[in-house]
């Protein structure tokens, strides 16, 4: 083996030319292991990319519930170590959306068994003219007639039925395709919350070290926005829609309504989507006028129309962008365009997404003074 002359004796410029080698083949190496790395990402991605939605909701759940769960493991540190207090918060969770999903499909099934034997009986006898329509004061006469002509007939019902009923089977099928792949990535969902109960705290000084690592310090603090935009959001969203809905459906039952407490429910899930919740007091005013009970329809309305101005206007604004310092503005294009985009898993990531954006451009602003 022949010898390496020392350093001293290798002349300067050769020296220089080593150590630039030596530079660009390091250079070399650290962009094809981020390139590498960047498409071991890509392919884990696409290969998951039909559970992204499970992850996303799994990680809003574990955000929205860990300041209680950390409560509940001071508390309890020693089922809090293994399994139980995990599973014990994970089974909560599901009840929460279990509950309510199994009274609407029991309410369902009654009411689509009622709905048969109304379509079997109106085949055969028709459908007469309902008495609400006869004391319209406008145009009761007209809609009378084409009621007459297009649903009084047994004959021409069943012609209209019939049409219909390829529809329908076409849409029984997809709904039903629906209900399995969202049961499946509900499933993921609660699994992956179970997960992050189980190994939060690892998990969370994980992220703190990938966060400085790759952004430095002010990453850690657009990491604390976007958890307080996603703690805002719950409590603006869902608890304020929560409280929508068992306001109504207290007025609801004093109104008389067919199945207050079924219909409370659905308000509570429109009221989590800004200005859909109108939808639902509108059907409900809409049947108590049916049943002849007009006063009882005008101040229901009245009431929902009331509360979801307030609730929408002042309190969840307030609830979303108090903790994030997020001008109204922002919280609105956050809640509308992230449920346009995302669907309901939007009505998180937009407030979130808004605020990290909007710390980013304080900072900008600002500089050091941001907080101001």
């Amino acid at each position: 083996m022949p010898n390496t002359p020392p350093s001293s004796l290798v002349p300067a410029h050769q020296r220089c030319g080593l150590i630039k080698a030596s530079q660009r083949s390091k250079r070399g190496q650290e962009m094809a292991r981020s390139l590498l790395a960047l498409f071991i990402v890509a392919v884990a991605l696409y290969t998951i990319q039909g559970f992204l939605p499970a992850l996303a909701w799994g990680g809003v759940f574990a955000i929205a519930t860990w300041p209680l769960y950390s409560r509940a493991c001071r508390m309890w540190p020693n089922a809090a170590r293994g399994t139980l207090l995990p599973l014990l918060f994970t089974v909560v969770m599901a009840l929460l959306f279990v509950i309510p999903l199994t009274l609407i499909t029991l309410e369902a099934i009654g009411e689509a068994q009622s709905a048969l034997e109304w379509l079997v009986h109106a085949r055969k006898f028709g459908v007469p003219v309902p008495d609400v329509i006869q004391r319209l004061p406008v145009g009761a006469t007209s809609i009378a007639h084409l009621w007459e002509t297009h649903l009084s007939n047994p004959r021409d019902l069943s012609g209209l039925l019939g049409a219909l009923d390829s529809k329908g089977v076409m849409v029984t099928r997809a709904l039903g395709s629906q209900i399995a792949h969202r049961g499946t990535l509900f499933c993921f969902s609660i699994l992956t919350l179970f997960f992050l109960y189980k190994d939060g705290i690892s998990v969370i000084r994980q992220c703190r070290v990938a966060s400085c690592r790759a952004f430095g310090r002010r990453g850690e603090s657009i990491a604390r926005q976007i958890v307080a935009s996603i703690h805002g959001s719950v409590q603006g969203l869902v608890l304020v829609g929560i409280g929508e809905g068992m306001l109504m459906g207290l007025v609801y039952l004093f109104a008389q309504a067919p199945h207050p407490a079924l219909f409370g429910v659905i308000t509570a899930v429109a009221a989590m989507i800004p200005f859909c919740a109108m939808i639902a007091i509108g059907l409900v005013s809409l049947l108590i006028l049916i049943s002849g009970a007009s006063v009882a329809a005008i101040v229901t309305f009245c009431i929902g129309a009331t509360v979801i101005f307030v609730a929408d206007h002042f309190v969840r604004p307030t609830l979303i962008g108090g903790t994030t310092k997020l001008p109204f503005l922002w919280v609105l294009l956050g809640i509308l365009g992230g449920a346009e985009m995302w669907g309901l898993i939007g009505l998180f990531i937009g407030p979130a997404a808004m605020a990290a954006l909007n710390l980013i451009w304080r900072r900008w602003a600002y500089g050091n003074n941001a907080e101001v």
